[in-house]
């Protein structure tokens, strides 16, 4: 039972782990603003450089709101089904909740912080699922379905994977290790992201065809405070400053450093030069595959893990993505082979390489995994992401459909060749002298309906 607060004394509150859960939430915060959104922001055609990190700006808010009123509470709260928590408020927005000592009730984990703290920590970790999943959907997803999918599908498939996972559902009943997030944030949000892709269908043929990043630089500095903010994420998740926390950071960077130098090394070997839009992936499925056991295993399991996921993902992207089976559904981002491939392949690894003095000074009771003898680890790991894809192939397309029926899930195909300035009446680069910007708008609306009619080129803007 956690402790309540008292005006004159907290024996249960370690003020260095509170310092430390709160610097690492704000740096896994910044993995999403700015991070994803300038990462998303470079990486895209300049047409749709606003609307990409208005995505991420917006769902991050929404989250949060959805978080504190009734999400936590079904992630994390007394439990209700196998699955999910109570929905409500609970503590969140009481003075005395938010003070008292942070606790979890049905898998019976206490920290020495606030509930306060806690709550703001998951929070950042929803709303960076959410953001992931827009990346499969860039390019014509039309902003007010967006802005209706963002709290359902928090509701609906973050909470139930999340108390499944992590809050005392059955999952963690059944002794799923799952550290970070590997299938709670990543491989829930890649399936979502694929399935949702399907739902809303391709970009404009054009745009498939010919979407260069408009400003490279600057999704090399939305990739670093991914690479960086990932601190927050892994060493965050022990609730102590503890030394799990420092295994789980240097393994981290371990793991990601090996997998973007395979990744490179594998685009050098076949072809022919080193990318850096290909190091970026590998450096993200590096930190993505080694979040599930980031403070389990040894030095050299991350390094094993760096490997396999520098290179199973590459395959899968690579030679398996360009397949009739794979190729038909507009990823735009590749989030199913980054997020989804990775996060199964990280879980997987865990149950191979989680050591025994791993998981003690995580606190679990699981016995390592197949290194220390315990070979049943990697069954649980395996139908434990299972539940998670089913979990996702089922919800997303029901909220994508029940969207649909009310508002289109796609841009026109006008807005689609306009972009931006069609989407939300800004340009990402406007270098405009006085009264020259709302000629130059219409005017591109005006290309635009040529283009429809077949009476212009169908490129509008880059």
């Amino acid at each position: 039972m956690a402790a309540t607060f008292n005006a004159t004394s907290n024996p249960w509150l370690d003020h260095g782990d509170n310092a430390w859960q709160l610097s690492a939430a704000t740096f896994v915060g910044m993995q999403s603003v700015p991070g994803l959104m300038v990462f998303y922001a470079g990486i895209v055609k300049k047409k749709w450089a606003i609307n990409s990190a208005f995505m991420c700006f917006y769902a991050f808010a929404m989250v949060m709101l959805c978080w504190v009123c009734f999400a936590y509470q079904m992630s994390f709260g007394e439990q209700w089904a196998p699955f999910l928590g109570k929905p409500g408020a609970g503590s969140s927005l009481t003075i005395m909740g938010s003070l008292s000592q942070a606790y979890i009730p049905t898998s019976n984990v206490l920290a020495a912080f606030p509930m306060s703290t806690l709550v703001y920590f998951q929070s950042v970790f929803a709303a960076i699922s959410v953001i992931l999943i827009a990346g499969a959907f860039l390019g014509r997803m039309n902003f007010l379905a967006w802005m209706v999918f963002v709290p359902l599908w928090l509701t609906f498939s973050y909470t139930t994977v999340c108390f499944s996972v992590w809050g005392g559902g059955w999952l963690f009943q059944a002794g799923v290790l799952d550290f970070a997030g590997g299938y709670v944030i990543h491989l829930s949000a890649g399936t979502a992201a694929y399935v949702g892709a399907w739902c809303i269908g391709p970009r404009l043929k054009q745009d498939r065809e010919d979407f260069e990043p408009n400003n490279v630089p600057l999704m090399l500095v939305g990739a670093g405070l991914l690479w960086l903010g990932w601190n927050g994420f892994n060493g965050g998740s022990p609730f102590s400053a503890g030394a799990d926390s420092g295994v789980a950071v240097l393994n981290t960077n371990i793991c990601t450093a090996t997998s973007l130098l395979t990744w490179m090394c594998l685009d050098i070997a076949f072809f022919k030069k080193p990318s850096v839009i290909g190091a970026t992936q590998g450096m993200i499925t590096g930190l993505v595959a080694i979040t599930p056991g980031a403070g389990l295993m040894a030095g050299w399991g991350a390094i094993a893990t760096g490997v396999l996921s520098g290179t199973i993902p590459w395959i899968s992207l690579n030679v398996v993505g360009k397949t009739k089976l794979f190729s038909h559904i507009d990823d735009t981002l590749a989030v199913f082979h980054t997020h989804a491939v990775a996060g199964l392949l990280g879980g997987i690894c865990t149950g191979l390489f989680a050591t025994l003095e791993g998981c003690q000074a995580f606190a679990v009771t699981t016995p390592g995994g197949a290194i220390a003898g315990n070979w049943k680890q990697v069954w649980i790991q395996l139908y434990s992401g299972l539940f998670v894809i089913a979990v996702n192939l089922v919800i997303t397309p029901v909220i994508l459909f029940s969207i649909g029926l009310v508002i289109p899930l796609r841009m026109s195909e006008e807005d689609l060749l306009i972009g931006d300035a069609a989407c939300h009446g800004e340009d990402a680069y406007a270098f405009y002298h006085d009264g020259a910007k709302e000629i130059d708008i219409n005017r591109t609306a005006s290309s635009a309906s040529l283009a429809l009619k077949g009476n212009s080129p169908v490129e509008v803007l880059g």
